[in-house]
């Protein structure tokens, strides 16, 4: 009995460990463009920090940065919002530790869009 709960608790751990590992690699500066609906590109740099799940950082665009706000990140997702100029945009992505990418879904004021992050260099 006591090996059993031994086992189970060192693989927990291991998982943890593993999944702490996952979301240091968010970590850092990324780059992407979003395609607008109205068919504009909007380069984008974000720089990204998580600790303890929180996520926290700024989204540089148009000369302007702005906090990401709310934050979580859990295993490989990551989600947070931005508000530029009144318009909240809502984040929610992957990551993707093969090709060190973000795969990131946004919706803002009833529009949806995506964008693939790759880290700066």
């Amino acid at each position: 009995m006591k090996r059993k709960i031994f086992i189970t608790t060192m693989l927990l751990a291991c998982c943890a460990v593993c999944f702490a590992v996952i979301i240091a690699d968010v970590n850092g500066k990324w780059s992407a463009v979003f395609n607008a609906p109205d068919g504009n590109q909007y380069p984008l740099t974000y720089t990204v920090k998580v600790d303890a799940g929180k996520v926290t950082g700024t989204l540089e665009t148009a000369g302007m940065s702005v906090p990401l706000d709310n934050g979580v990140a859990v295993g490989d997702s990551i989600k947070f919002s931005v508000s530029v100029q009144g318009t909240e945009y809502a984040h929610k992505g992957k990551y993707f530790a093969a090709g060190d990418s973000v795969a990131m879904d946004v919706t803002f004021e009833g529009n949806k869009g995506h964008t693939v992050w790759t880290r700066a260099k």
